[in-house]
């Protein structure tokens, strides 16, 4: 199965435990950047 990037970020955040803030303070990006990655919003 071929996995988008938005479904891996996804995967790779519940499976630390982490959530989307903690995640966004790790990489030094806000929770929208986080969201938006998430949902395949974004495309930067």
């Amino acid at each position: 199965m071929e996995w988008k990037l938005a479904e891996q970020i996804r995967a790779y955040r519940q499976e630390k435990g982490m959530t989307q803030e903690r995640l966004a303070e790790a990489v030094g990006v806000t929770v929208g950047a986080v969201s938006k990655w998430e949902s395949g919003v974004s495309h930067s």
